[in-house]
């Protein structure tokens, strides 16, 4: 590579060259090698790009001569000359970046044409309505790119025209409607640019290069760049090629095509084409397309043809390729191919079945999956009953294809912004379009799935919503959309912005209403399981599921969880026959415990007393006694505690029993008191409306006392106040009643012959004092239990580490426990002082668009600061207890880039939902992957 070389020929090329050349200009070098049908061109390089925008939009010096230089290279190759009106070349101008960003960027097709040039090109075809449609064409996305004019002008223009010539297609319009939109668009073009349309070849292709140079900055590419999490800092490169004409008759095609399903993975050549059209025909869902399949009986030549290019390049690159082609006068041409885009689904039979072929071994097909994309499996899809319920009714809207799977129900939106603003206020929201563009990426990103009236599985829509994991379907040829009066129409059948419809991605139905969604079961999904099961022997980072119910510990187990990281007790305490049970607890708990208070001083009086002191100190105790024993508040106190520990004692024990033989780690209480009671406020009121309105009524003492609770408990920080441990050492009883369940329960089960493991987990701890000072009563506690039912349970006592004092405490907290648990929620939250309720909604986003945060910490693990607390606990704990066990068990455990950070930090094991267990499996496999990787480098 010369140095500062900013163009290279096709033959210089190789797909080595992604970085400088961009996937898609590094790929046409490499076909170019292979010697497959390329049309001739050059690759500006990522690197010009760069240099432009550091030069302040201005091309790169020596750049423009060596654009000339090459594209006299074209002219030779292909026999034509650019700008010339005899035998005139055409060019086609397009972006490609380092990763693959479908329609983010721009492209500038049928470059050289004006009156003069579409003119020859009309004598040397002799077919004066293909230069007519190209020139169409040329001034469409020349204007719309370049010149910057409204898409939508055109598009009601073409609409306008179709209309007068009593057509349905662009393809059918005749030579007069074609001229006539010639002119129209040229007029547009002047009225809505400060610029006049250049008729100079070289004028256009010049500012096609800077525009698609400045295309890398537009906010739909930053947004797509930004959710895939792509840099902005790697520039795009510009392919510059002779055009090949799918559009110069019904001899003619172009098309999209896969070499195999990208939606389910099936090994077929899978794709779509239209006769006497362009690409963009294709991708934009202008047209609904032909299947692949069809190409087979109209052109079988250049079928057979494809079939053996797709099974060539597949077998070269060793992965699934997704082609761009054109046949002209029904002669093959191989426009593009890249890595395909495809559906999670795909991905997995894909890498599965390529290593039964020998295509590619284990290690490759774990990390070619996107661990992140595993969670698309787990997409939910309609319940069978109730989606049959929906056809009985004849809610069945419409059908369209099944472009990416998925099950959705949302209120109906008709633009991308309506959508992006729907999810702001928590609801759902289904995107609807004729067909989107590049500019509704910011909407799909944000809706819950995508219905278009028009085209294909290789649309724009298709590829956005398989990347992102949404349902979609697409060609709902019975729509009828109307944007700009926020409806559509089916039959006579009206749907309103605002109400509701269900999308079937699975099967392209369309339904009316809301439809039940349910869960999927993985253990279905052969070549998934076989993925799994190839991690699971390639990683080292253990994967549990944070689980509150047996529910959830039985689906954990269905994905592959080695034990429960986190059991939350509060969530156990919440439901509806237990909560007033606790607040019971709660408004008697003051006077019980003064009550017992008395009792104990007494018996202590006692025991210190002599003489006649004596005789008064045990009267003074009987008394307490007898006032405890008489006392309402304490035995209702002592009630609701029992009857708690009962409930938590099934709980515990139907747990323990799925998991039998893997740990369970059960936190006790951590959530603040107040969150028992209803809301302060609400209270307030409502004792206020009481006493004016019906001070007599029989609900209002019970009401008071609740206020008065509430008033007690209430905190301006709760989130920093009365939780965790510290409930534990103030109010002793609860963490009692929860040990004494957990024991019970395992005592039982293990006389039962179960293998039980329960691992009891101390929260909100900062300090090795409090810790030492509730383990040592809890562990008298659980040796009470024991004792009594003469059974010996393995009980391992840790504390979760979610404060970063906590963390930096770290070597005084290990020696008096068996392991840490990261709460990495709250530890964040703490870390950077965000509330994660607000901040999102607040301010968060704002730093996330400007840079200011590189990424959501809520989402994945901030190293530079949380993961560098972890470190100095985990460096810090080890030390002092070589015997320590370390985990994770915020959500965070099921983020791919959070699950490499926890096996570089050195954890044992990483635990999150049960839905996203498949994600850190694989993500797990992927870091010791990665880091075997390292270590042979």
């Amino acid at each position: 590579m010369s140095e500062g070389k900013l163009v290279y020929r096709f033959h210089e090329g190789s797909a080595d060259l992604r970085d400088l050349l961009g996937g898609k200009g590094a790929n046409l070098c490499e076909m170019a090698r292979l010697g497959l049908p390329v049309p001739p061109g050059f690759v500006i390089t990522t690197e010009a790009c760069l240099r432009y925008y550091e030069d302040g939009r201005r091309l790169p010096e020596g750049l423009w001569p060596a654009v000339r230089d090459h594209v006299r290279e074209i002219e030779a190759a292909a026999g034509r000359s650019f700008g010339v009106a005899d035998n005139p070349l055409l060019l086609s101008v397009r972006s490609g970046a380092r990763f693959s960003m479908p329609g983010m960027m721009d492209t500038v097709l049928n470059l050289g044409l004006n009156d003069e040039t579409a003119a020859g090109l009309a004598r040397r075809t002799g077919d004066e309505r293909f230069a007519l449609d190209s020139y169409r064409r040329f001034i469409q996305l020349f204007g719309k790119v370049v010149l910057k004019v409204p898409g939508g002008a055109f598009e009601e223009a073409l609409t306008d025209a179709r209309r007068r010539a009593g057509v349905e297609s662009d393809a059918e319009l005749g030579d007069a409607g074609l001229r006539r939109l010639v002119e129209s668009f040229k007029g547009m073009a002047r009225e809505h640019s400060d610029s006049p349309f250049p008729e100079d070849a070289w004028e256009q292709l010049r500012s096609a290069v800077e525009a698609v140079f400045d295309s890398w900055d537009n906010p739909r590419a930053i947004a797509y760049r930004d959710h895939h999490r792509i840099s902005h800092s790697l520039g795009t490169a510009v392919n510059v090629q002779a055009m090949v004409f799918g559009n110069a008759g019904w001899d003619c095609a172009t098309g999209v095509a896969f070499s195999r399903n990208p939606a389910t993975g099936a090994r077929e050549l899978y794709g779509e084409y239209l006769a006497n059209a362009q690409g963009e025909d294709v991708v934009s869902g202008a047209r609904t397309p032909k299947l692949i399949k069809e190409l087979a009986d109209e052109f079988p030549e250049a079928y057979r043809q494809l079939g053996a290019t797709a099974d060539r390049l597949e077998r070269h690159y060793r992965d699934v390729q997704d082609m761009e082609f054109t046949i002209e006068r029904r002669r093959l041409y191989v426009l593009q191919t890249r890595v395909a885009k495809r559906s999670a689904l795909a991905a997995v039979k894909t890498a599965v079945e390529m290593v039964h072929e020998g295509l590619i071994d284990q290690r490759q097909a774990l990390l070619r999956v996107p661990a992140g994309e595993l969670a698309q499996l787990l997409l939910p899809r309609f319940n069978e009953r109730a989606k049959k319920q929906a056809l009985r009714q004849g809610r069945l809207l419409a059908r369209g294809l099944n472009a990416s799977p998925g099950a959705a129900s949302g209120r109906v939106v008709f633009d991308a912004a309506r959508a992006v603003a729907i999810a702001e206020e928590g609801d759902p929201a289904v995107l609807v379009r004729p067909e989107t563009s590049a500019d509704d990426v910011h909407g799909i990103i944000r809706a819950a799935a995508v219905l278009t009236s028009r085209g294909g599985v290789t649309s724009h829509a298709a590829v956005v919503t398989r990347g992102l994991g949404k349902p979609a379907v697409v060609g709902c040829e019975a729509l009828r959309v109307d944007p700009a009066s926020r409806h559509l129409s089916v039959n006579g059948h009206v749907v309103r912005e605002g109400d509701e419809i269900s999308v079937d991605g699975f099967t392209g139905e369309v339904f009316t209403g809301r439809i039940d969604t349910i869960a999927p079961d993985i253990s279905g999904n052969g070549e998934l399981v076989e993925l799994l099961a190839w991690a699971d022997g390639a990683r080292r980072l253990g994967v549990r599921a944070n689980a509150d119910t047996p529910a959830d510990a039985r689906l954990a187990l269905a994905y592959g969880a080695e034990g429960v990281g986190l059991c939350r007790t509060e969530h156990m305490f919440f439901q509806p026959e237990r909560l007033p049970l606790v607040r019971q607890a709660l408004l008697s708990a003051r006077a019980a415990s003064e009550l017992e208070r008395r009792v104990e001083e007494g018996r202590e009086a006692v025991t210190q007393a002599e003489g006649p002191a004596r005789g008064e100190a045990e009267q003074r105790l009987r008394a307490a006694e007898e006032e405890l024993d008489h006392s309402h508040e304490w035995h209702a106190y002592r009630h609701a505690l029992e009857r708690l520990e009962a409930y938590q004692r099934e709980d515990f024990a139907a747990i323990l029993r799925v998991m039998e033989g893997r740990p369970v780690v059960i936190r006790l209480l951590d959530a603040p008191l107040h969150e028992f009671l209803p809301p302060y406020q609400s209270l307030l009121q409502d004792v206020a409306a009481m006493r004016a309105s019906d001070p007599d009524a029989p609900a209002l003492p019970e009401k008071e006392r609740l206020l008065e609770a509430a008033r007690e408990l209430h905190e301006a920080n709760p989130m920093l106040g009365h939780r965790g441990c510290r409930l534990g050492l103030t109010y002793p009883d609860i963490y009692d009643i929860q040990v004494r369940a957990i024991l019970e329960a395992a005592c039982d089960l293990q006389a039962e012959g179960a293998d039980v493991r329960p691992e009891i987990m101390i929260p909100m701890v900062v300090d090795a004092s409090e810790l030492h000072a509730i383990k040592a009563h809890l562990e008298r506690v659980a040796a009470e239990v024991m004792a009594s039912s003469g059974r010996e349970v393995r009980t391992r006592f840790g504390t979760m580490i979610e404060v970063p004092r906590a963390a930096l405490a770290a070597g005084e907290l290990a020696p008096e426990v068996a392991f840490f648990s990261f709460g990495s929620n709250d530890l964040t939250q703490m870390t950077f002082a965000f509330s994660r309720d607000d901040a999102e909604e607040k301010f968060l986003r704002y730093y996330l668009r400007r840079g200011l945060l590189p990424a959501n910490p809520f989402n994945s693990l901030d190293e530079k600061g949380v993961g560098r607390l972890i470190r100095i606990a985990v460096e810090e704990g080890r030390a002092a207890n070589p015997e320590l066990e370390l985990g994770l068990c915020g959500e965070h455990g099921g983020d791919p880039e959070s699950v490499s950070l926890c096996h570089r930090l050195g954890l044992d094991y990483v635990s999150c939902s049960p839905h996203r267990l498949p994600v850190a499996r694989l993500a797990a496999a992927q870091a010791a992957l990665g880091e075997a990787e390292r270590l042979d480098v």
